[in-house]
This record gives C-alpha cells, sequence and structure tokens, in this order.
C-alpha cells in the first residue's frame, strides 16, 4: 500500500513569532520519499525539527513577520509497527484533558455502555457517536469540548474523536487523540480520529465514518487536540491565509466498522 501526503500553508505575521508545524509523517512511518520547504517573505529558511512522544515530529521556526510559506511532500510505502504501549500511557490517556471532560460525561457512559468491554465497547461507542453527531463542517469553535459536542449535536473530526475518548475513558479505557493524513476524505483536510488501548494494543476509532482506517497515517499523537494542532504559535497576531491537504491511497480498501483496526 502505497500513500501520497502532502499539505501547503500560507501564514501572514503580523511581527514577531515562533512557529511550530506538526505536518509531517510521524517517525516510524515508513517513508519512500519525503520533502519539506520552508519560505519566509520568498526566503528559504530551515526550521528545527523536534521529537515529541509518540514520533510527533514537531518544526520549529522564528520569523520576524511578513509571509511563511510551507510546503510538505511524502510518500508512505508499507505500515508501520504498531504503536509502543507504556506503563505511563495508561495513567496519562485516563486523565481529564482540556477537550475530554471524562468525570461529566461518566454518567452517561455507564449508562450507555453497562456490561460492554473490550472490542464490543469500542464499536459501540463509535456507532453511539456517529448516530447522535452530525458532521458539520465549520460547526464548532477551537474552544469546544466534548461536553459542548454532545449538548451542540455537530462537529467536526475532532469533536467526535473527543467525545469518543471522553465516553471511553469515563469508562476506564485509555483513550487518546491521533492526527492523520486520511486518503479517501472529503473534503479533503487534515482529520483527527480517537485511538483506544483494548489488551495491551491501540486501536483506531473514528466515529465520523468518512476514511478507511487502514489507509491512515499518523502524524500527530496527544491527550486531545491541544497536543495535536499542524499549528501553534507564539508571540504576534497569525493568521493562516491559505491550506491545502492532499491524501491519496493507490489501493482503496473498504473499512468493516464492525472490525478493530490499528493506526500503522
Amino acid at each position: 500500500m502505497i500513500r501520497n501526503l502532502g499539505c501547503h500553508l500560507e501564514l501572514s505575521l503580523s511581527g514577531p513569532a515562533e512557529l511550530v508545524f506538526s505536518v509531517s509523517a510521524a517517525n516510524g512511518v515508513p517513508l519512500s520519499s519525503e520533502s519539506l520547504l520552508l519560505s519566509v517573505d520568498g526566503k528559504r529558511v530551515t526550521p528545527a525539527e523536534v521529537l515529541d512522544d509518540h514520533g510527533t515530529r514537531l518544526h520549529v521556526l522564528s520569523a520576524d513577520g511578513g509571509t511563511v510559506v510551507l510546503d510538505y511532500a511524502a510518500a508512505v510505502d508499507g505500515r508501520a509497527e504498531p504503536a509502543e504501549v507504556t506503563p505511563v500511557d495508561r495513567l496519562r490517556y485516563l486523565r481529564q484533558s482540556r477537550y475530554c471532560e471524562a468525570d461529566s460525561l461518566g454518567p452517561t457512559a455507564a449508562a450507555e455502555f453497562a456490561g460492554l468491554s473490550g472490542a464490543a465497547l469500542l464499536i459501540a461507542v463509535a456507532e453511539w457517536v456517529n448516530q447522535r453527531i452530525a458532521y458539520v463542517s465549520g460547526s464548532s469553535a477551537g474552544t469546544d469540548s466534548a461536553l459542548d459536542t454532545l449538548l451542540a449535536r455537530r462537529g467536526v473530526c475532532r469533536d467526535f474523536a473527543h467525545l469518543v475518548i471522553a465516553l471511553l475513558r469515563a469508562l476506564g479505557v485509555p483513550s487518546r487523540l491521533a492526527a492523520v493524513y486520511a486518503p479517501g476524505l472529503s473534503p479533503m483536510e487534515f482529520h483527527a480520529v480517537a485511538e483506544a488501548l483494548v489488551e495491551d494494543e491501540w486501536w483506531a476509532v473514528d466515529a465520523t465514518r468518512l476514511a478507511p482506517r487502514q489507509s491512515l497515517v499518523r502524524v500527530a499523537t496527544g491527550r486531545d487536540a491541544a497536543d495535536t494542532a499542524f499549528l501553534s504559535s507564539f508571540g504576534a497576531n497569525v493568521e493562516l491565509t491559505g491550506l491545502e491537504v492532499s491524501a491519496v491511497v493507490s489501493d482503496f480498501v473498504l473499512d468493516d466498522q464492525a472490525s478493530l483496526i490499528q493506526l500503522r
């Protein structure tokens, strides 16, 4: 399975700012080619690369202002090794996080999924969220949490993932968010899915059902969207003036929602 990925970002800075990009395929993803080009006001610059938890590759750039352009392209040939499970993971991904209020959603989770565990629980939670939340582009704010999504009954991929994560954590299942490239997604953009720990392995849970999980490529992994944003900035105001994402796969497959699939 060959997957070709890419993105184009254009930013306008009002003054000096530190930029952190998370757009590259994660460390450990088998790449046959890759390029990342950055320019500030038309002049090529080289960012520093920082390796975060779970292989997330962060590219850090300090710019004095003006126009910043990023172009990324990669070809993935094969599948990555299964994500590692550590004792710290089990604790970290059971805790509350900014966007996933497991304590507030505890009564709902207990009432809706009583008696379920393992694969049956993951499949039931994904189905429940899919049936109750409408996918509506641009319908949520960057500060919306899992509880906000449940009350609004609509959201985008990160909102679906946050709600899945919060419900599973409330039931004692370590869960986290993965930012991914998603061949088959329409409209094409950066995508987010949940990952849940069952029988010492991480399994992808995508309640949006908008792209086959078999073709996803990991970019970043964390507690929620606060850890996995494709762009973070510190300092002057930064406006995203252009964004294009592409992801295609050589062998498109249909996703069986009744099965467990790992993000590789």
